[in-house]
């Protein structure tokens, strides 16, 4: 049996954890914070995201069920660190194809195991997330709480750079099916379908899946690409995806969703709402530990429905500062923070968490339908789109809820 080798988790206010490391053998700095998650670790790691960041599990165990190709949310490991209770090495699923231990190796990312998980949390929850370091290299206290206050934090860094594509492309691939993977959709199927042009700041690979799925052609661009350089593709739509850390340090994003508003519909998730918000000369802030979890309530306030979500962001919109120009669609439930806006006289709307999910609940899902509707009846309606959309939902709700009521009659 192999020995663990010792490693350290040293927080810049100075706390200290002591545990095993797995994975790479080495050191890494990042902002830690916490996930919520109980499944979905290869799509946490995987996620563009989580680029700058130190990821701990709340969830006790992590490796059980190993890692395989087909779930990974991006072309590789995106995380700087990871953090668990305890790491199982010996996978039990018949879709495993490597250990985790390896998967992390492989990539270079140093983990730690062993250390209490939840007074971290608990303290990430009291003092806040903040620069740490995990080392099985260092091992001495003082030298390693000096290194974590010496990182970089999150704000002003634009990591968006390091996570979006290089060039343009086209995505082919719809949901997964049993027995298949992931179906690819046909030309014939994609002849008339309305074309989305998908801004890559740190895009998930299911995200571009549902869209697919939804029935658009997607050519993904560049996150620097100009919206003259989008408008050129003639799309339909504009989508704006996730990404990771500071929005107020992509002004390049800002101009470019700003030249594209009203010219065409547009969605955003995650960090494009973000971007959306700051395109109409709005203010973002940082959050004192983020939102990283499966498990959010949020509500929408038009049919005060709640929905279950998933999140992985470490930044929000300030409601006040777009006042006029949107309105807030839905409401952080635990903390009341803004996680939607819809425009006022523009086709957008935008949603502070993940619909695409994975991992997490399916509540959400309608918003690509949503998206799908916009796009339909643009040409038609222009500024008035989403006025009509939220008729046709309303009375959508009024006939589900007829029909629920009479079936209790019966």
């Amino acid at each position: 049996m192999t020995a663990k080798r010792p490693a350290i988790l040293a927080l810049a206010d100075g706390r200290v954890f002591r545990g095993h490391g797995f994975g790479a053998h080495g050191e890494t700095t990042g902002e830690v914070v916490f996930n919520t998650a109980m499944t979905g670790y290869q799509e946490v790691l995987t996620d563009p995201s989580y680029k700058g960041q130190l990821v701990c599990m709340t969830y006790p165990e992590i490796g059980n069920v190993g890692i395989n190709r087909e779930d990974a949310e991006s072309r590789r490991v995106f995380v700087d660190g990871f953090i668990v209770r305890e790491y199982w090495p010996r996978p039990s699923s018949w879709r495993a194809e490597l250990t985790l231990d390896k998967y992390l190796a492989d990539a270079g990312v140093v983990g730690i195991e062993g250390i209490d998980t939840r007074a971290l949390v608990t303290h990430i929850r009291s003092h806040g997330a903040q620069q740490a370091i995990i080392s099985s290299t260092d091992l001495d206290a003082d030298s390693c709480v000096a290194k974590a206050k010496a990182a970089p934090g999150l704000e002003g860094r634009d990591l968006v750079k390091e996570v979006t594509c290089a060039d343009p492309y086209d995505w082919e691939l719809g949901d997964w099916e049993w027995g298949r993977g992931y179906r690819k959709i046909s030309r014939e199927e994609m002849r008339d379908a309305p074309l989305v042009v998908a801004l890559d700041y740190g895009i998930k690979l299911n995200i571009l899946r549902r869209l697919a799925a939804t029935g658009f052609r997607v050519r993904v661009m560049p996150a620097k690409a100009s919206a003259q350089e989008i408008l050129a593709a003639n799309p339909d739509g504009i989508f704006l995806s996730n990404g990771p850390a500071d929005p107020a340090a992509l002004p390049y994003a800002h101009r470019a969703v700003a030249g594209v508003l009203g010219k065409r519909p547009v969605f955003g998730i995650c960090l494009g709402h973000q971007i959306l918000g700051l395109a109409l000369g709005g203010k973002t802030y940082k959050l004192d530990f983020g939102h990283h979890g499966a498990n959010h309530p949020v509500m929408d306030l038009r049919t005060r429905k709640v929905e279950i979500t998933s999140q992985n962001h470490g930044f929000a919109v300030d409601a006040d500062s777009v006042a006029g120009r949107a309105e807030l669609s839905h409401l952080n439930l635990n903390d009341h923070t803004v996680e939607g806006l819809r425009g006022n006289g523009v086709p957008f709307f935008s949603v502070q968490y993940h619909p695409e999910a994975s991992p997490g609940p399916h509540d959400s899902s309608y918003l690509f339908r949503r998206f799908k509707r916009m796009v339909e009846m643009f040409p038609r309606y222009g500024a008035e789109t989403l006025d009509r959309i939220a008729v046709e939902e309303a009375a959508a709700d009024e006939r589900s809820n007829g029909s629920g009521s009479k079936q209790g009659q019966v």
